[in-house]
């Protein structure tokens, strides 16, 4: 599972370096797509794989699920790394998680999160506001 965050710029092409010690963990190929809270999700295709089939079995007459498959498969991409290590992210999604710059790319359990550096820092700030509920937290820590 990849963990831990790393800040990097997104060059003219729109191509920015995975972490060497996130590599691993999308070698076999990947999906970008948009996430919540403004940033970008990046899958390993299996785990996209187990995502598309939840997506598949959300109630077709629900709007709030019909809303988000739209939100979350219309934006999605398969991409690859190239041989310097990195990927390239579509013009619409870098558009969508304002990632023309600098850009933080952080692991979570079971996919890669890539943000504007300026909205992860605030979303850092916001969760230190707000920390966690001390039952969530329990359940978490034991």
């Amino acid at each position: 599972m990849p963990f831990g965050e790393f800040q990097y710029s997104v060059d003219d092409k729109g191509r920015v370096i995975v972490p060497p010690s996130f590599r691993d963990f999308v070698e076999d190929g990947m999906v970008i797509t948009r996430g919540m809270e403004g940033c970008l999700y990046i899958f390993p295709l299996a785990k996209w794989r187990d995502m598309e089939e939840r997506l598949k079995n959300l109630p077709i007459t629900d709007a709030d699920s019909q809303n988000f498959v739209r939100f979350f498969y219309s934006g999605a991409a398969k991409v690859s790394l190239d041989s310097a290590g990195r990927i390239t992210i579509p013009n619409t999604l870098r558009m969508f998680a304002d990632t023309s710059n600098n850009v933080v790319i952080a692991g979570t359990p079971n996919r890669l999160e890539v943000w504007n550096e300026a909205r992860w820092l605030s979303n850092l700030t916001a969760i230190q506001s707000s920390p966690p509920s001390p039952e969530l937290l329990r359940e978490l820590v034991g």
